[in-house]
């Protein structure tokens, strides 16, 4: 039966060949020694036999009896026997240098000489150093100490007790890193017939992209291999922590390198973004053609009913509201940042405040049955059309102080889109911006309340209904938009706001020009004074020519 042994490693300290010691191996007896003792002993347990004349129930042994007879001893020298070796040279070379430097040392005044202690030994021991027969350097000095370099065997067991080792490598510091470690792994028996490597592993190693989690209660070997999380990656096998990528950077699918982002923006590129400016341009195209009819139709009944100031007005704001939404779309700078929402907050001020100077002429032109010389006076001076410059100088005051104290710059969002890194403009001022939200806001509140108070109002040409309408279009609009606006992230966050401005802008014109464009394009019928007198009642036809005689 084979040893259990049978296939170890064994490290074992490089050294040369001592001449003469395998012959000496050989050639000892007991007989040359017979005070040893331990190798009578030895002789009796291995031959069998005794060198004692007074024991007759043990053979004799022969006098050439060696232990190279026995087929299990190993006559090569043994790391202990090396070790022992050198101690015994050691201590030799110790003692003569401890001796020499005795004899050179001047006799004492009594003139007898200076002796060592035994104790003193041991500081020539601390400092020695010597070249042994086999010409291996030994060295007791720690400071100056070689590291050693060592032999790696393959223990073989056969039957009938004989064993062999097998040099399959060595191991040494001395050569650099990763060449110290030379092993033939072709050489190496690991059990009866196998030569194959085994797996000395619980677990098999995690590959890139991997991470080890150890499992719980079991040994160092034995863990789970995990994938990195989002943006780390494993560059090396059976590492234990995944690394994060710059945030310029992001994992790829494998998750074993970093891969640097591109830049993103709302472009014109972008199916988006080209989506958003071809609609800004039609509706701002479309408003433009509104004004043009208004223009050319100003002196009809419908046009002057309704203050013809005032919709022009309108329709140049909302143009620029239009426009103002393609500011937001293209690769954001500085400038663009600053004056996407100051024109934004200026010309939606300038809308909202001429639809509550439309509203309030409605009112001051119906409400007044009799009205009195003040009321006249502010209606024939127009002092409605003063709302717009107050209300705009307000909002101008809001700006100012969001772009002295906080101003929009350009901002990165590398966390919304993955491998993206999206260029935004940042609002600055948060406050701010809901600051100029919330009096836009307030205007249109202002505005839908007027409004829907002097909806029944009895007139063929009343507009109260439609401006009730359109700013609850308006505020409806603003309202989603605040609540789904910190939902988004990114392009996403920007072409929000975009569709905001342009759905709100829609609202305004569709809802206070698209039935006046209907009467003067398709039913001019209606579009005459004759007409308005035949379908009002007689306090609309007292009124009505009180309000054309006001206010056109």
């Amino acid at each position: 039966m084979f040893d259990t042994f049978h296939g170890a490693l064994i490290f074992s300290q490089q050294h040369g060949e001592i001449s003469g010691f395998k012959s000496f191996v050989q050639r000892v007896n007991p007989s040359k020694y017979p005070e040893d003792t331990f190798l009578t002993w030895y002789w009796f347990q291995n031959f069998h036999c005794t060198l004692s004349d007074s024991d007759c129930m043990v053979k004799d042994c022969p006098p050439n009896a060696s232990l190279d007879w026995l087929p299990h001893f190993d006559t090569a020298m043994s790391d202990g026997s090396y070790n022992i070796y050198n101690a015994v040279y050691a201590v030799a070379h110790a003692l003569h240098k401890m001796f020499l430097q005795q004899s050179e040392m001047e006799p004492a005044r009594n003139g007898m000489k200076m002796a060592f202690y035994p104790w003193q030994l041991h500081s020539f021991l601390k400092t020695l150093q010597f070249k042994n027969p086999g010409g291996d350097q030994v060295n007791l000095d720690k400071k100056n100490k070689v590291d050693a370099k060592y032999d790696i065997f393959n223990f073989w067991n056969f039957p009938e007790g004989f064993r062999l080792r097998v040099k399959v490598g060595e191991f040494s510091q001395h050569v650099p890193v990763g060449q110290q470690l030379s092993l033939s792994e072709d050489m190496i028996e690991w059990a009866t017939g196998i030569t194959e490597t085994p797996h000395s592993m619980c677990s098999e190693r995690c590959h890139l992209g991997f991470r080890k989690s150890p499992q719980e209660g079991k040994p160092a070997c034995c863990f789970n291999c995990i994938p990195c999380p989002e943006n780390e990656i494993a560059n090396q096998t059976d590492i234990e922590q995944c690394v994060k990528c710059p945030n310029h950077q992001y994992a790829n699918i494998q998750r074993n390198h970093c891969l640097p982002k591109s830049v993103m923006f709302l472009s014109y590129e972008d199916s988006l973004g080209r989506a958003l400016a071809v609609t800004a341009l039609s509706f701002a195209t479309l408003t433009a053609a509104v004004l043009g009819i208004f223009v050319k139709h100003r002196d009809t009944p419908i046009v002057k009913a309704n203050n013809r100031t005032l919709s022009y007005i309108l329709l140049l704001s909302l143009t620029c509201c239009f426009l103002c939404s393609l500011l937001f779309i293209g690769l954001p700078n500085t400038t663009t940042c600053i004056l996407q929402q100051t024109v934004f907050g200026v010309v939606f001020t300038v809308a909202v405040s001429t639809v509550l100077a439309k509203t309030m002429t409605v009112v001051l032109a119906f409400k007044v049955t009799a009205p009195g010389r003040r009321v006249r006076k502010l209606l024939v001076s127009g002092a409605p059309n003063s709302i717009i410059l107050i209300c705009s100088l307000i909002q101008l005051t809001i700006c100012g102080i969001w772009m002295g104290t906080k101003p929009p710059f350009i901002g990165t969002d590398a966390h919304s889109e993955h491998g993206h890194i999206i260029i935004i403009c940042d609002k600055g001022s948060l406050t701010a911006f809901y600051c100029v939200l919330g009096y836009l806001g307030s205007l249109a509140l202002v505005s839908f309340t007027v409004a829907f108070l002097a909806r029944n109002l009895p007139d063929t040409f009343n507009e109260a209904k439609f401006l009730t309408f359109s700013m609850l279009v308006f505020c409806s609009v603003w309202l989603t938009f605040l609540l789904v606006y910190h939902s988004t992230k990114g392009k996403v966050m920007v072409a929000m706001e975009v569709f905001s401005i342009l759905a709100s802008s829609a609202g305004l014109l569709g809802c206070i020009f698209v039935p006046k464009c209907y009467i003067i394009l398709l039913r001019p019928e209606r579009n005459s004074l004759h007409e308005l007198k035949g379908r009002a009642s007689p306090w609309t036809k007292k009124q009505s020519s009180y309000k054309r005689n006001m206010v056109s």
